[in-house]
């Protein structure tokens, strides 16, 4: 490292954004302990911005730091998840109607490429970067808003929801539905027709939350009958 990348401040950029990209690739399951000894054998660096790293991860909300235990990988409960998702509608929708009109070929061609590699990584069943290019895809078609302020918050929700993103795409089939959701609403924006674009962005993203919504219904019935069946088989107490 040079001497400006030593600074503890760009360190501590550095490790933020090491152990975020971690998060992100599911390297980590939900609940997972993050040590700063190890994350700082790991990294090559002190404690010193391992922790303030960790700190800023928990604002972003995908660390919590729990008093005797240290940083978790943050694990969100299924009404916390949907709760997230609706937020996504309210802003993304108002962002994306401010978008459309400003919209450049550039803004469409980065778009159409982003969504180019989101198809090779569904196909390749690269599961690690969905999220992240889900993201990458939605984030070029909002940055002409100029919103700065709700684009950074965007990106956040994304961050914290991105692993059920990738947990709805497998689990639930949605690898051919979510590819041809993006193209349409590609397509609007082409078109510019922004009213037409957030009502589908909006139905998008409320595809998704229906989809998690019947995986947990049906992950909770299944352990229901677990429960039944096992009762079941223990034998009568005398």
């Amino acid at each position: 490292m040079n001497q400006a990348a030593d600074t503890p401040q760009s360190l501590t950029v550095v490790a933020t954004e090491a152990i975020r990209q971690r998060i992100l690739a599911g390297e980590w399951a939900d609940g997972s302990q993050l040590r700063q000894e190890a994350l700082s054998r790991e990294l090559g660096m002190s404690r010193v911005p391992i922790r303030e790293a960790l700190r800023q991860l928990e604002a972003e909300g995908l660390v919590n730091i729990i008093e005797n235990r240290g940083a978790v990988v943050s694990q969100l409960s299924l009404p916390e998840i949907v709760e997230l998702l609706r937020v996504r509608v309210l802003l993304e929708c108002d962002v994306l109607l401010e978008a459309i009109p400003r919209q450049t070929s550039a803004d469409i061609a980065e778009a159409e490429a982003l969504l180019a590699r989101f198809e090779v990584a569904l196909r390749d069943k690269d599961i690690s970067a969905w999220g992240i290019l889900n993201a990458q895809f939605h984030m070029a078609l909002y940055r002409a808003a100029g919103r700065g302020q709700t684009l950074a918050i965007i990106e956040q929700l994304h961050n914290r929801t991105d692993r059920y993103t990738r947990m709805q795409i497998l689990l639930t089939g949605f690898n051919d539905r979510a590819h041809h959701e993006h193209t349409q609403l590609l397509e609007y924006c082409r078109q510019k027709d922004a009213i037409s674009a957030a009502a589908f962005l909006r139905q998008h993203i409320m595809n998704a939350e229906e989809a998690l919504e019947a995986w947990y219904r049906a992950q909770a019935q299944a352990q229901q009958g677990k429960r039944g069946r096992k009762r079941k088989s223990e034998p009568a107490a005398d």
